[in-house]
């Protein structure tokens, strides 16, 4: 395990927690036409249509490109830059702090919402994340876990005995989310009963969502599938001109996203 210079301190070791202070970033805002009849909302639409327009202009100038980001103000996410916050988390037993923006150039991250510490479904798949953490670090990517318990319950859950319903030591931090700023930025909280779903995103090394999942409360989430979706997302990253179909796994056929050149893929099933 990695060690903790001081409760206030990054880590000393190649894997990167920050420590620097930022204004957590607002999520974006959306606006829903009510009454198209209307010009405001006719204006609204007339923009909506020039919206696509230019990301249709944009498909066309890279044809075979099929990593396409999203427009700046638009939902979803994916395709758009992170929300940037920074937050107090727990890793080794001791208070860090975490700041997302500092990744970016360095490492791809596994970013996970889960409800509640102390609870049934999240230690299994907070343990799992941990188990493979290795796995994931040779792929240079950190694992991020993020709920809206505070440090002391995060420490608390870590220090309790995985058969008795805890955690133990962990191989990533966990981040506090007590003032659920980073749950509603990313769209997972749920605000009436101010938890979050178990949403899970994968950012890339540019700071992009290039995936992201959200289950219901009482659907754990697969390791085995996260690993699959950042190897298919590294795979067409160093290999833009080709894309990977339906379950690809790393050694597999992979697909040329041209209608003819495509046929290559289709005639060897």
């Amino acid at each position: 395990m990695a060690s903790v210079a001081s409760s206030t301190t990054l880590i000393s070791s190649p894997r990167v927690f920050p420590a620097k202070s930022s204004s957590l970033a607002s999520p974006p805002s959306v606006s829903f036409l009510r009454n198209v009849s209307s010009p405001s909302a006719s204006a609204a639409l007339r923009s909506g249509f020039a919206q696509r327009s230019s990301l249709s202009s944009v498909r066309s100038n890279s044809r075979r490109s099929f990593a396409v980001k999203a427009l700046g103000d638009d939902l979803p996410l994916v395709g758009n830059k992170a929300p940037d916050f920074e937050a107090e988390a727990v890793f080794d037993q001791e208070f860090i702090k975490v700041k997302l923006s500092e990744y970016i150039g360095k490492k791809y991250v596994i970013l996970f919402f889960y409800p509640l510490d102390f609870t049934f479904v999240c230690p299994t798949e907070i343990t799992a994340f941990s188990d493979r953490h290795e796995e994931f670090a040779k792929l240079n990517t950190e694992i991020l876990g993020v709920s809206v318990d505070s440090v002391f319950s995060h420490l608390a859950w870590v220090q309790t005995d995985r058969k008795s319903g805890g955690l133990g030591d962990l191989n990533y931090p966990l981040i506090s989310d007590v003032t659920k700023s980073i749950s509603k930025s990313f769209g997972v909280l749920i605000h009436d009963q101010g938890i979050a779903l178990r949403g899970l995103f994968i950012i890339d090394k540019e700071g992009v969502i290039q995936h992201s999942t959200i289950n219901n409360l009482g659907i754990g989430r697969s390791v085995d599938e996260t690993m699959r979706t950042l190897q298919a997302l590294q795979y067409i990253q160093e290999n833009p001109d080709e894309v990977c179909p339906a379950g690809w796994k790393p050694g597999e056929k992979s697909m040329k996203p041209d209608p003819k050149l495509s046929k290559e893929y289709f005639s060897a099933i």
